[in-house]
Order: structure tokens, then C-alpha cells, then sequence
């Protein structure tokens, strides 16, 4: 997802409302999608279920990321640029459209949430301090997993995803300030003590997702708009890399990615409340969108988690009107990598 400048993302400080209405003026209830004709892109309108947070007085903005389902059932979200003191971390039960704060603090800037297969707690990336930070399942007992460089250089961590085992893969978004590419993805041993780095060179690196069987990422990359794979080598390294879709986004960038039980990949879009769906092989099969007389004041669509062995989709949908939550039918299951990071 792109971000506000490193500097205001460290020094938030404004009020932040939680409303539990509806985003932009739609007042539909679900409708059909359009049907597509074979081999053609298919419409798939979302629908809100409901806002959880308003623009912060300070920076003008919300930006809600990090969708993930937890063994409860409950959704639970971060709120990217949420002062001190506000709500960061809110837990959603999206059956009856309420939530609760489950973490808040004085500096961190989480752009990323999801539980570790390893221990089941919740890690969070902080963009702004170049950290990982932990948490229970409930919210308490905060702990810094990970700080300080890597390869002489400090992360700005983005999105992550685990392994099975654990450890945790992190896309690094160094160099989005400047417009330069030197982006990297980083591979944290699940002790938080050992970091390398797999691929470098990167243009800010943002989504990043294993695929279906775990042989590999997805990595997407904002300002090329465009979806790396990383081909792994079973040692924890990588065996090759290359361009895998190019995403022809118009005025929009590529955000956060989650790859369904059919190995689809659903790819946020920063600068359009929409998401992308391409297959493995890059085809494109699907366009998510928020219906057009609802997305006034709707500016991205971050990150989506489908609900764990259902095909219930919620994605975060964030601009001046507030930060909301869309849902839709995915095209398959939800998997442990279309379930946050």
C-alpha cells in the first residue's frame, strides 16, 4: 500500500471516530454480478458491510490494511495512520457489524497484520520504525520481534507472509520516498534473530503472498505496477526470479496481494476502491469494484481475507469518506495466504 511520508506516519497525533455505518452513499443491498462471456474479465460489485473508522484531523486521512480472520472467527484490521493513542489494531465481528480496540500505542505506523502458524500470535509490520511487533491473540502483551538493520540498511516493512514452519518472508518498501528501486524482500528466521536477504533491487515492494503450494511469492511492486515470483529453493534462498504480470492500472498502483485454494491471486489497487484477480498464469479473470455511486470518497482497496475454508470475502477500502469493509464471493476457498499480511 502506499504510504504517507515516513516522517508523517511517526508523528500522527489527531482523533480518530469509529462509525459503524456505511461508506459512501450506496444503499443497495447485494446484487447479481455482471456475467462475463468466456475468456472475458468478469464485474463482481462489492458490498458494504460496514465503516470503521473516519479521516484523522490531523493528515486528512484512514487507511485501513491487514485483514485477517482469527481462530475465533473475528476480523481483525489496522488502521495504518492512527494517532497516538486511537485505535491501530480493531477486531471486527463482521455477523453482527461490531468491533472493539484491541491494541493502541504512542509511535507505531502498522501497515500489516497476521497470525504465526509457529506460535499464534499477531504480528504486525511497523512501517515507520522498521520494526515487527507481536501481540497475544487478545491484543496485549506487545513485543518487539524484530528491529535495527539488515545488511546495514533498517527495513520500512510493509506486508509479510509465513512459511509453514513460521518464519516470516517481509516485503521492504526501502526506497518509495525517493522513487527508487531498492526495495528488497527479507526472510526472518521465526526467532527473530536471523534476517537475509532473498532479492534486492526492488521497486517498493508492497503485497507479497506465497503461492498455493508454497513453492514460491508473489511480490508486488507499486511504482512499476507490476507482480514479481520468486522461485524458492527448499533452503531458504531463491532459485530464480522474473516478471510475472504487469498490471495495467491507469491512475492506479498495485497494493497488497492474497492467493486463494485455486492459486488466484486477488491484488489490491491503490488510487481505485478495486481489486484485480489474475490466475497463475497471469490471465486476468475478475475486476472487484466498489459500486460507482458508493465510492465517492473511496480511494483504495488495500487487502482482502476470505474467510478460512469459505469463499466470503472482505476487503479494506479506505479514502476521505472513511475506512470501510467491502464483501464479496471469491472465487475459491480462503487459504492461510489469502488470510492477511
Amino acid at each position: 500500500m502506499q504510504r504517507p511520508p515516513i516522517r508523517s506516519l511517526a508523528g500522527l497525533a489527531a482523533i480518530a471516530v469509529l462509525a459503524l455505518t456505511g461508506c459512501g452513499t450506496e444503499t443497495d443491498g447485494p446484487g447479481a454480478d455482471r456475467p462475463a462471456a468466456p475468456g472475458a474479465v468478469r464485474d463482481i460489485r462489492a458490498q458494504k458491510v460496514l465503516r470503521l473508522t473516519t479521516a484523522h484531523e490531523e493528515t486528512g486521512m484512514t487507511l485501513l490494511e491487514g485483514p485477517v480472520f482469527g481462530t475465533d472467527g473475528r476480523l481483525t484490521v489496522v488502521d495504518v495512520t492512527a494517532p497516538a493513542g486511537e485505535p491501530k489494531v480493531l477486531r471486527v465481528d463482521v455477523a453482527d457489524g461490531t468491533s472493539r480496540t484491541v491494541h493502541t500505542d504512542d509511535r507505531g505506523a502498522y501497515t500489516s497484520a497476521q497470525y504465526s502458524p509457529h506460535d499464534g500470535r499477531l504480528y504486525l509490520t511497523d512501517f515507520a520504525h522498521g520494526e515487527i511487533v507481536s501481540l497475544a491473540p487478545d491484543g496485549g502483551d506487545a513485543r518487539t520481534f524484530f528491529s535495527g538493520e539488515v545488511d546495514g540498511a533498517r527495513m520500512n516493512p510493509d506486508d509479510l507472509a509465513f512459511d509453514r514452519e513460521g518464519h516470516l518472508y517481509v516485503s521492504d518498501s526501502r526506497g518509495l520516498s525517493e522513487g527508487a528501486a531498492k526495495g528488497r524482500v527479507v526472510r526472518i528466521d521465526r526467532e527473530g534473530k536471523g534476517a537475509t536477504v532473498l532479492a534486492d533491487g526492488l521497486a517498493a515492494p508492497n503485497g507479497i503472498s506465497f503461492d498455493a503450494e508454497y513453492r514460491g511469492l508473489w511480490v508486488g511492486e507499486l511504482t512499476r505496477n507490476r507482480v514479481s515470483y520468486l522461485l524458492l529453493d527448499g533452503k531458504g534462498g531463491v532459485a530464480s526470479q522474473h516478471t510475472a504480470i504487469r498490471v495495467d492500472g491507469g491512475i492506479a498502483q498495485t497494493d497488497s496481494i492474497a492467493v486463494d485454494a485455486d492459486g488466484n491471486l486477488y491484488l489490491g489497487l491503490h488510487g481505485r476502491p478495486a481489486m484485480a484477480v489474475y490466475d497463475r498464469h497471469g490471465e486476468r479473470l475478475a475486476t472487484v469494484e466498489v459500486p460507482a455511486r458508493a465510492a465517492e470518497g473511496l480511494e483504495s482497496a488495500t487487502n482482502v481475507a476470505i474467510t478460512p475454508g469459505g469463499t466470503r470475502a472482505y476487503m479494506t477500502v479506505s479514502g476521505p469518506a472513511g475506512g470501510c469493509l467491502y464483501a464479496f464471493d471469491a472465487l475459491a476457498e480462503g487459504v492461510r495466504q489469502s488470510n492477511g499480511g
